[in-house]
Order: structure tokens, then sequence, then C-alpha cells
């Protein structure tokens, strides 16, 4: 049997029992063209080379598994074959990493590289607005406390922003109260209405980012979004580092993304470990009795690594599917845990019962 092995110098045919190379294709000498091959290589691509090697060969084995599509992968020590037996040095080898680093960084971002940074950019904003709109609630309620009860958010900063003194502000609401705040300097309110000018501006961005986010999701995953929704959908992306990874994780893992600190602390401890993360957050789990949750998040996480999937390698929109599939799963959980768990009883006296030895019915005694 013959193996396909690629090096960064060049490709090799050879004989997987005794290791004889039989045949080969050496990368140019030149280190830009050297350099071009690699990145093809590194994005997933096959080299000329490469099918040519195998070409005529009734399916080989391969030791990487980008070359999947040549034959079956499987695992193969190659490091007797040395770059300096064909004439590459060290200097060689430096000036082809240097060029493919300038050819990978410069190549296009992908758009679920930008979703990633866009929910990063948003949980800054999101931060920063609580921030400002605390401090903005502190300074201001000194003047006008009632105000809060009349406007939240984006109105609270509004009004402010744009009237100041709370007279203005109650013909605007139309409302007649007395407030019991203490009345403030010209100066000291022109400062707390920049104040609220900038928070106000930050909630316009963050109606922006959001609008962004949504636009990229529902273009770069369309099953994840037709499953989870594009705010879920974005935030699962982020968290797995792209749509790529994401794609290639176990369902478990997808399972629990969002949920590493509780994890990791519940394997110090060795208490349970948490059921889901951030996939919570769909209407069928948080909404779904406490004993059925775990069940309904391992169907859905299923199901989104098929939908993530699809989308990474461009097949056709399956979330309809998906989620008439999850909707029938849910259902079958639903039916067979109707209630909850019953709880193992103690025994009597409060002292657990001894699970081994002599204690145990049926159990042998110790061995002395």
């Amino acid at each position: 049997m013959v193996i396909l092995v690629t090096k960064w110098f060049g490709s090799f045919i050879l004989d997987e029992k005794s290791g004889r190379i039989l045949d080969k294709r050496l990368m140019p000498k030149d280190a830009q063209e050297a350099a071009e091959k690699l990145a093809l290589m590194q994005r997933g691509g096959i080299l000329d080379e490469e099918r040519e090697l195998v070409a005529g060969k009734e399916k080989p084995n391969v030791s990487d598994r980008r070359q999947s599509e040549l034959g079956r992968p499987m695992m193969f020590d190659s490091s007797f074959i040395k770059a300096s037996d064909y004439g590459f040095d060290d200097r060689f080898m430096h000036d082809v990493m240097v060029g493919l680093g300038k050819l990978r960084t410069s190549e296009p971002v992908p758009r679920d590289r930008n979703l990633v940074q866009a929910i990063r950019s948003l949980d800054d904003q999101i931060s920063t607005i609580n921030l400002y709109s605390e401090r903005l609630h502190e300074w201001y309620g000194m003047h006008f406390p009632e105000l809060a009860d009349y406007a939240h958010d984006k109105k609270y900063a509004e009004l402010v922003a744009r009237f100041g003194d709370r007279d203005s502000i109650k013909e605007e609401l139309g409302i007649d109260i007395e407030s019991i705040g203490a009345d403030l300097d010209d100066e000291d309110l022109r400062a707390i209405m920049d104040l609220a000018d900038t928070l106000d501006r930050l909630y316009d961005d963050e109606l922006r980012t959001e609008a962004y986010i949504q636009g990229i999701v529902e273009q770069t995953c369309p099953n994840m979004c037709a499953m989870l929704g594009g705010p879920l959908a974005a935030r699962m992306v982020s968290l797995a580092g792209g749509l790529e990874r994401l794609a290639s994780l176990p369902s478990s893992t997808v399972q629990l993304l969002g949920a590493e600190k509780a994890m990791f602390r519940a394997m110090r401890s060795g208490k349970r470990g948490p059921k889901h993360g951030i996939i919570y957050q769909h209407p069928d789990i948080h909404r779904a009795p406490y004993w059925q949750r775990g069940k309904i998040a391992r169907a859905l996480a299923g199901k989104v690594l098929i939908a993530a999937k699809i989308d990474q390698y461009h097949g056709e929109f399956a979330g309809d599917r998906l989620n008439e599939e999850l909707r029938v799963r849910v259902a079958e959980i639903k039916k067979r845990y109707p209630d909850p768990p019953k709880k193992p009883q103690k025994p009597k006296g409060g002292k657990p019962r001894n699970r081994g030895g002599k204690g145990r019915p049926g159990g042998k005694p110790h061995r002395h």
C-alpha cells in the first residue's frame, strides 16, 4: 500500500511498509511560488503535484485530512524525509515562511470573523452603556429622581440631553408632579446634559451594531439563524471563535459553549457540571421544566452543529427541516419525561447507607 505525504518542500509517494520513496514532486526553488502553494494547502486546497502523484493509483492512503478526496487519512511518521536531502536549506525555509505569512495576513477576512469582532464590540458597548446609565441616573437623580418612573434607557437619556431641567421634561411628558429633587446650577446641569447626550449616542451605536450583526449572521449562517435567531446564532459563533471552528466541535461542546467557568468550577469541586451554556437562551430550553432542559439542550446542540456544518460548507438551506426534527424530538422528551425525577430517600437516622462490604445486602465480607 502506498501513502501520499506532503512536506513544506514537496510531495512524496511512499511504500507504507518500507517507507521507500517511490515518486516525488518538489516545491519550486522560488520562495514566493513555494509560499503560494503552502497558502493553498492551508486553505484546504489540493496541489496539482499531489493529484499527479496519485493519478492512476487505486485510492492510496494520505497523511493529511486535507487530502481526504485523494485517499484515506492515516497516521504516518514522515520525519525521516529531510529538506536538506533535496537541496532546501534553512535560509530558503525562512524566506518561504515569511512570504507565507504575508500572503495569509493580506487575504480577505471571512465575514464570520467580522461577526466575532462585532459581537465583542457589542458587548463592550453594552458594558459602557450600563456604566454611563448608572452614572446618569445617580447624578441626574439628585435633581429629578421621579423621572426614572416615567422614562427608561434611551428615552431617559434623550429627555435629559434635550431639555435638562425638570420643568421642561415634565411639560414634554405631560405630567404634573412635585419633585423632591434639589435645584442645580446651570453649569452643573450642562455637564449632566453632556453625559446624557453621550449616552444617547451610545444607544444609537448599539442599534447600528445589532443591525450590522443581524445582516452578517443572516448572510453567513442562514441555517443557524433559522434555528436560533440572529442574536443567539451570532453569540454561538463568537464563543466558538468562528463558524469554521464551531462546525468542527463535538455537539457536547456546542451544548456547553458559554458555561466554561461553571464547568471547570464543577470539575474542581467534584459537583455536578452544567447541562447547558448560552444555548439556554433558546425558548425551547428556558421555558421547559428543569428536568427536561438538559435533554432538550443536547438535542438542540446536535441540530445546531448540523446547521453550522451546512453553513460552513455552503450546503442547501435545511433550517426548516432541522426545526421540524427538533420540534418532534422536544415533543418526545416532554412526553417521555412529564414528571420530575424522584429524589433518593435518605435512610432512617440520616446516615448514608453502606454500599459495600458486610453492610451491603448480598455483599461479600471484606477479606483481610
